[in-house]
């Protein structure tokens, strides 16, 4: 909470914005109350519509208080390309998603006329994402590449690459995993250098097998990813990936498989260690190998109060 209250006497909105995306779910009731009423006000003195956006969504997700009304109002105003392409985005994160389709629409028709590329293939690149959500995949990698041609125009070669993974990754859920496979792995060559993007294929890869039962190479695929993304914003990404797969594990009691396996995280992360290592303990316990005794003792190793509730949430797995 430190952190984000700093950013925001800073009045860095673009920190506050990220700080809040990958620390949100870390924060108490009334902690983050404090923290989205300050945010709110940067926002709106900083005129900020992503960090309006995510403020107005966070107090509609977490504290039921509705304040999306007032970022309709506020996009009308202001009318710019920014502020209705982020309330586009809200509705698309609250689940509203004609809503966004029909927003999306109209700006793509605004932008076509201006010849903003840039925010042509922005709008592409989101329209995309809600055709994913309705597993429209056909007209999802359609519109990932009319976006790709477009960001190779502009020479943003990142950005080109990111859609890439998106598209192999969309092709792995339309159900082509072969296919989806073989674009990742040639992909990879190409980011060596670019360890947020390595990340992202290892995660994609990791879904793949997951899909497949196949966990240990799942488990393989999240450490690779949170190697990768160690100093960056998907580490959280690959984390809550290693937790999902864990949490599989669990229920389908393939409790040896945790247990052989994790100590690659510990050794990987060792700041994480005690937390790994009590994982291991429930992993034993369960299949019958050490007492509660042994577990209590890991357990009580471990400080912070999200990664106990973590523990308690994996303990207590089952069908």
């Amino acid at each position: 909470m430190e952190e984000i209250l700093r950013a925001i006497e800073e009045k860095d909105c673009k920190k506050v914005a990220r700080l809040l995306y990958y620390k949100v779910d870390e924060l108490g009731e009334e902690d983050l109350k404090e923290v989205l009423e300050k945010a709110e006000k940067l926002a709106l003195e900083c005129k900020d519509p992503e960090l309006y956006k995510l403020v107005v969504y966070y107090y509609l997700e977490f504290l039921e208080i509705d304040k999306i009304s007032e970022f309709e109002k506020l996009a009308e105003k202001e009318d710019t390309f920014e502020a209705k392409y982020h309330l586009a985005d809200l509705y698309f994160l609250i689940g509203n998603l004609e809503k966004s389709l029909d927003l999306y629409r109209q700006l793509l028709e605004e932008e076509i006329e201006k010849g903003n590329k840039e925010n042509i293939a922005k709008i592409y690149y989101n329209m995309a994402l809600i055709h994913e959500e309705l597993m429209e995949y056909d007209k999802a990698l359609e519109l990932m590449e009319k976006a790709e041609e477009i960001l190779k125009e502009l020479g943003r070669e990142e950005d080109v690459l990111h859609i890439q993974i998106y598209r192999a990754y969309v092709t792995f859920e339309k159900g082509d995993i072969p296919t989806a496979k073989a674009k990742l792995a040639e992909i990879l060559p190409k980011v060596l250098d670019k360890p947020q993007l390595k990340a992202q294929i290892h995660l994609a890869f990791e879904e793949i097998f997951e899909e497949q039962d196949n966990y240990e190479a799942a488990l393989q695929e999240c450490l690779y990813a949170m190697i990768e993304a160690k100093e960056g914003e998907y580490f959280d990404i690959a984390f809550d990936a290693l937790i999902d797969v864990i949490w599989q594990l669990m229920i389908e009691d393939e409790f040896e498989i945790i247990y052989n396996n994790i100590d690659m995280f510990a050794n990987a992360v060792p700041e994480l260690k005690d937390f790994f290592e009590g994982i291991k303990a429930i992993a034993l316990f369960k299949d019958g190998k050490v007492g509660r005794e042994e577990v209590s003792e890991a357990v009580l190793k471990v400080k912070d109060r999200r990664l106990l509730d973590l523990l308690e949430f994996l303990g207590e797995a089952e069908l």
